[in-house]
This record gives structure tokens, sequence and C-alpha cells, in this order.
């Protein structure tokens, strides 16, 4: 699966070319840390990242992203390829999509996959993440679900300020934790013209101080 999952991201780029009425961006990201799920992926280390999506007026869409990483052994990136349909009714706005985890550079099979969907109104959005499957070395439990509540308001010059509350559960989280099957994490975040400014936070006893970090990205057509 690791050996495919480039091609799979070319292959869904790639239909951009046969469609008028498609779009295809592109994204670059600079961070001094890369944190998933509040839970640091670099080891506390800077990251750089960049992804590719594509998008039509149907409401599909599917991409690709990329981070170095950081686990204490030879896995050196992540790519992640994802795909989904979302779109609008009444004002109230729908996600439903999948995306898989590959490490192609990791030793073993630590690749994993999830299913997904969001609602969001106004400000608001609330979103459900679940574990399909995974690789041996990944989770044997293939046991994970991951709640999350998310707020974005415009404040002061056309800054957004970002709220985001979350939890994770399920055997897996006990596998990789070590200590408890459930845990929180929560964000906060001010963000202006590429540049982020956040802080994050777990209620884990191994990750429980507050961290900041800055990001700067970058967003464009193609």
């Amino acid at each position: 699966m690791n050996k495919t999952a480039p091609l799979l991201a070319l292959a869904f780029l790639s239909i951009s070319s046969f469609n008028s009425q498609a779009a295809v961006t592109a994204n670059v990201a600079a961070s001094s840390n890369y944190y998933w799920r509040g839970i640091t992926q670099t080891d506390d280390g800077a990251a750089v990242s960049g992804g590719l999506d594509y998008s039509n007026d149907s409401g599909f869409y599917a991409g690709t992203w990329m981070s170095n990483v950081d686990f204490g052994d030879q896995t050196s990136y992540e790519l992640d390829i994802y795909g989904g349909f979302s779109g609008e009714t009444q004002g109230l706005g729908y996600d439903i999509g999948y995306l898989y985890y590959a490490y192609p550079d990791a030793e073993g099979d630590s690749d994993f996959g999830e299913i997904y969907a969001s609602l969001s109104w106004q400000w608001l959005s609330v979103k459900a993440s679940y574990m399909t499957h995974a690789q041996d070395d990944a989770s044997s439990e293939e046991d994970m679900l991951y709640l999350e509540l998310n707020a974005s308001f415009n404040v002061f010059n056309d800054s957004e300020l970002a709220i985001h509350i979350a939890r994770s559960s399920g055997d897996t989280i006990m596998e990789w934790t070590a200590e408890d099957d459930s845990y929180m994490d929560y964000g906060v975040s001010l963000s202006k013209a590429g540049f982020t400014l956040g802080l994050v936070k777990t209620d884990l006893d191994s990750q429980d101080d507050v961290k900041a970090y800055i990001q700067y990205s970058v967003d464009f057509d193609l």
C-alpha cells in the first residue's frame, strides 16, 4: 500500500485536466512544530509541509499532503491521501470522506485509515473521525474515535480566532499513549495574512504542558 499511495494521489489530481469546472490548488507551510491531536509528531522540532487539492462543482474533492515527522526511529515523513464530498444545504455545511495516513519509509507497516464526517453552521463545526483499519505496526486494536468541536471568529483587523476542543477514545489510544483509553486536547490560534500563532494542550500526563507554535502558510491556484 505504501508504494501505491503516491500513484493514487497523482491519479486524483490528473482528473482536473479533463474537467473545465475543476480546480487544483496547492499549499506550503513552515511551522515551529507539527501537532496532531495535541501531540507533537516532530519531537518538538520544526516542520515543513505541503499539499495539492483537486475539487469540482459536484462537491467531490481529493488531495494529498506531506510533512516531515520524527518518531525517534527511521521514519522521516508522513504522506496523507484523502477524498470525499462536501457542500451546503439550507445554510448547513457538510463534509464526508476518507483519509489514509502513510509512512512510506517506516521500518514496519505503520499506515492507517479513517473515515470522517462533519457539519458546520456559520462559525461553528463538529466533526467525527473513526479508524477503519490499521497495519500491524500502527495498531493491533484498530479502535479509535476522534470527536471535535471547532469555532472561528473574525476579530481585530481581518484576523481569525479559532478555538478547538476534542476527545480521542478507544483501545488504540491506550496502545499509543500507555496512559488511558481516552484524552482531551485543546487549542486556540490567531491567524492573519498566512501567519498563525497558536497554543495546544492535552490532559495526558506526559503531554499536559501548554505549548506554543508559530506557522506561516501560503495557498495558491494552479
